[in-house]
């Protein structure tokens, strides 16, 4: 009897609360099917609980209590973390009931929903990203309650929510349709950048594993520190990845915070490196990426909080751009692009993050593009960074390529000869063993050492500069009296070498000779002169001459100069008896 009157005097209490309640608030969210969805902001009203002492009987008795939102739309900011909801409902005759009410912000930890028709509870469920997924009778991204309500009714909806982080509340009450597009549409758009930041993981990782260049890592580290908190922030994670898992809900946010930073440490250090990047600034920054990567470590095994995650990345988060600004900002004053996309990037994070801050704080209201912003903030960010990794990339191809270029032209010096553009005696001898090397009896090589007669007569009268002259006109009638596959050097002062393979006779050999020295019967026209001047050769034949290009280059110079001996303007063949030791 005397539980029958305590509880008689509850009911009366809660009816006379909720007549207070419906005086004080006279908003009420109006569900209409023709509309597709109802506002719920202006209706809802807050009762804070910081003791979690309050249950459904004591708030509705409290109703008078509740309090309409003094932050922005959408969200309570932080000042509470445990927090009550009412929010009154009234349903059009006509229609057939079925709404959905959507908490479209996945990190809230626990929330109760409790719908109540007078002093009973019609329905009761519960969610959060702490709570077992299975509980979800709809299983998508967020945090999703369908309704059955009974046309013409009115219904009171009470919220009872927990969250270790801030309270942010994008709730909509919408017909099923309209719910199931919506979600859609995020689902797509999340698809979209997430897919875009998968693609440039793998990319940069592909590169760094190709090329070896540590920047691509530094790149994807970044790149994964943004990607975990989208994942985790907009529920694609908990759907999909690590579904009732609380220590990732937990941690995932602090740890895409400490990765995103050491990554954004290492990424700035080394792309800007350079004369404007000083190195006490340098040694700053990757000491950053040590304190936020070992931070990293200890905030996974609990050894700290995320309340010192918070203050690890609210004090030092900002230290690369800050580093590293000057530096960005002497480069883009010299119109160095790579600067410029360095400030167009730090512009872009801070404006997304004071936005993003802003809702948190709840100064500004959460909707579409406001609860987007540090998202597409963070892509703009991962595409300008890549189009910095891409300048950087081709700056390393220039590189190589100018060093390639240096290296063939110091290896072109060391095998040629500066004046007439041939083979020197380095070159010569290199490309004589290659050639030996294939010499048979069939398939010989000759190698015929040419001395000009009567230069340097021409070099005394009328000087090096027409010597120098005669010298390159000389080595242009030999490559034109020549086949393409044979090859010409200049040894030195007059004296030429040419190589002819793939002879079957020695006959063959000599007719090249007597060819050679038939081209100089025509008088050389230089600087208004008419030069005479002939060619005494001799030449050697391999294997049967000799067995390496000193052998044979020897060979054939005592035939040359046994031809000068014997009168010049002739083509005598050596033999390795008549060579010199």
């Amino acid at each position: 009897m005397v539980r029958w009157i305590l509880g008689q005097v509850l009911r009366a209490c809660v009816l006379l609360g909720g007549i207070a309640g419906a005086s004080a608030q006279t908003a009420v969210v109006h569900l209409d099917d023709k509309l597709g969805s109802a506002p719920v902001w202006h209706a809802l009203r807050v009762l804070a609980d910081p003791g979690q002492t309050l249950g459904l009987q004591e708030v509705m008795i409290r109703n008078d209590q509740f309090e309409a939102p003094t932050t922005a739309y959408g969200t309570l900011g932080m000042a509470h973390h445990h927090v009550w909801l009412h929010i009154p409902l009234n349903v059009a005759p006509s229609g057939d009931g079925l709404w959905v009410l959507d908490i479209d912000y996945p990190v809230l930890n626990h929330i109760e929903m409790y719908l109540t028709q007078g002093t009973q509870v019609v329905k009761r469920m519960q969610q959060g990203n702490l709570e077992p997924y299975e509980n979800r009778v709809i299983q998508g991204r967020a945090h999703s309650f369908g309704l059955q309500l009974k046309p013409g009714d009115s219904y009171d909806l009470y919220l009872r929510i927990t969250n270790t982080g801030t309270m942010i509340l994008p709730i909509t009450l919408s017909k099923p349709n309209t719910f199931y597009a919506r979600a859609l549409q995020e689902q797509m758009l999340q698809g979209l950048l997430t897919g875009l930041a998968l693609c440039l993981l793998v990319y940069s990782l592909t590169q760094w594993l190709t090329l070896r260049e540590p920047l691509y890592a530094k790149y994807a580290l970044l790149i994964t520190g943004s990607l975990l908190f989208s994942l985790l922030h907009f529920g694609i994670g908990s759907q999909y990845l690590w579904g009732g898992n609380n220590w990732a809900e937990i941690h995932m946010g602090g740890l895409s915070a400490l990765i995103a930073a050491t990554g954004s440490f290492l990424f700035n250090e080394q792309a800007l490196a350079g004369p404007d990047l000083k190195p006490w600034q340098r040694r700053l920054m990757k000491v950053g990426a040590g304190v936020t990567a070992i931070s990293a470590v200890l905030y996974a095994f609990n050894v700290i909080d995320v309340f010192v995650v918070t203050a690890i990345v609210s004090t030092i988060g900002l230290a690369p751009p800050l580093l590293a600004g000057p530096g960005a900002m002497a480069r883009a004053r010299r119109g160095d692009s790579v600067g410029i996309y360095f400030l167009v990037a730090w512009a872009t994070y801070f404006i997304s993050t004071f936005i993003l801050i802003q809702v948190i704080k709840g100064r500004v209201d959460a909707n579409f593009w406001t609860m987007h912003a540090f998202q597409i903030g963070a892509t703009i960010d991962m595409l300008i960074f890549m189009r910095v990794l891409g300048l950087r990339t081709k700056a390393l191809h220039i590189a190589v390529q100018h060093a390639t270029l240096e290296r063939d032209r110091l290896q072109s010096l060391v095998h040629t000869d500066p004046l007439t553009g041939l083979p020197n005696r380095r070159g010569l001898h290199a490309a004589v063993e290659s050639a030996i090397q294939l010499a048979r009896a069939e398939d010989m090589v000759a190698v015929y050492v040419l001395d000009l007669d009567g230069f340097k007569q021409i070099n005394d009268q009328y000087g090096h500069d027409v010597g120098d002259e005669l010298l390159i006109a000389v080595a242009q009638r030999l490559q034109s009296n020549v086949r393409s596959s044979d090859v010409i050097s200049r040894l030195g002062g007059d004296e030429f070498v040419v190589m002819s393979c793939g002879l079957h006779s020695d006959q063959q050999a000599r007719d090249i000779g007597e060819k050679l020295l038939k081209a100089f019967d025509s008088p050389f026209e230089l600087a208004g002169q008419r030069c005479h001047i002939g060619l005494t050769a001799g030449y050697a034949l391999a294997p049967h001459d000799g067995h390496n290009a000193i052998a044979l280059i020897k060979c054939a110079d005592a035939a040359m100069y046994e031809g000068k001996n014997a009168g010049k303007h002739c083509v005598r063949r050596g033999s390795m008896s008549a060579s010199p030791a």
